[in-house]
């Protein structure tokens, strides 16, 4: 949104019209109505005057409020981190303010190592395995999951997975409530 449109929003929300904003700054209604289509500029000066007006302050019109698509592109997944042979990568556009937080693991074969210790967190967590086999250790038992494949448990359970193949192992898990 561009500083005209700021003000004709702020204008029809407090329901102005442009003759009476025309009348409260001096300016002619012809150009504001110009300014709020983006036609022409203001000076700083009547901008204050404005902000002002609406009992704003100047830079609510200079901030950059840029709209956040709610999708994250397949070639445009912002890697998280990379930690023990995971690969992290974010399936949410903007994770900070959900409750949900969904992502992508993608975990590198590896020389046999010892499976690595499970534990238990807050909250629950989905597993869907998109390919290869993941190992996971859930309360003691294990299971071997397949593309197709999914898992929903508490995570207050003693828990943790694995890739125990010569073999890329992709999945995605929703942890609930975030941990972002």
């Amino acid at each position: 949104m561009n500083i005209g449109e700021k003000v004709k929003a702020l204008r029809t929300e407090r329901g102005l019209t442009l003759k009476q904003l025309s009348e409260s700054t001096g300016l002619s209604t012809g150009f504001l109505s110009q300014f709020e289509r983006g036609i022409t500029t203001i000076a700083v000066e009547h901008l204050s005057t404005i902000a002002d007006i609406f009992e704003v302050k100047i830079n609510y019109f200079f901030d950059d409020e840029q709209e956040v698509e709610p999708i994250i592109r397949g070639y445009d997944q912002p890697v998280l981190r990379i930690l023990n042979n995971m690969i992290y990568k974010q399936l949410s556009p903007v994770p900070e303010d959900k409750e949900m937080a969904p992502k992508l693991i993608e975990i590198m074969p590896h020389e046999e190592r010892e499976f690595p210790d499970s534990y238990p967190h807050h909250g629950e967590e989905f597993v869907y395995i998109l390919e290869g086999i993941l190992t996971l250790n859930l309360d003691g038992k294990s299971y071997q999951l397949y593309p197709g494949d999914s898992a929903h448990y508490f995570s207050t359970l003693d828990h943790n997975w694995d890739n125990q193949t010569n073999r890329v192992v992709k999945f995605i898990v929703v942890h609930y409530p975030s941990d972002y």
